[in-house]
């Protein structure tokens, strides 16, 4: 801060037009995405890098974005399942935010192949590829993992 004090106003007022800035942007970004994806569900996988890295895997459904924190990131490897804790679900505009510390490692859409009370078997359709995965409800928290029959 400097001995005017001006700074932090300075700062604030320049983070606060930021925000409304990217928050007017994102949702056309958003509404784009929509049109990209249809009527099928978006999904988005936020990348955080303080206070801890981890990554926030959210899926739409019922109207909000469901999520679970995921410490080491989505697995590449159907032997190295991932922990994922549930967290809070989001409003669906979350999907799009972004900061200095979160940022998006892929999004799109996806798609339920089957579903009971302790698993979930889903497709996510990404920027880049389309991997299958498998949320299983352990006792406490839920588990990813990749599933060996991939989409071609």
């Amino acid at each position: 801060m400097t001995r005017d004090g001006l700074s932090c106003c300075i700062g604030r007022s320049d983070r606060a037009l930021d925000r409304s800035l990217r928050t007017s942007l994102d949702g056309a970004w958003l509404a784009g995405m929509t049109a990209t994806t249809g009527d099928r569900p978006v999904f988005v996988l936020h990348e955080h890098h303080k206070p801890r890295h981890h990554f926030d895997l959210r899926l739409e459904e019922g109207g909000v974005l469901r999520s679970w924190a995921v410490p080491r990131g989505l697995p590449d490897d159907p032997a190295d399942d991932r922990l994922a804790v549930e967290v809070a679900d989001h409003d669906l505009e979350h999907a799009t935010y972004t900061d200095a510390d979160k940022s998006i490692a892929d999004h799109g859409w996806w798609e339920e192949h089957d579903r009971n009370d302790r698993r979930v078997l889903l497709t996510l359709h990404g920027e880049r590829d389309s991997r299958r995965y498998a949320l299983i409800r352990t006792d406490r928290d839920w588990l990813l993992h990749l599933t060996k029959d991939q989409p071609r």
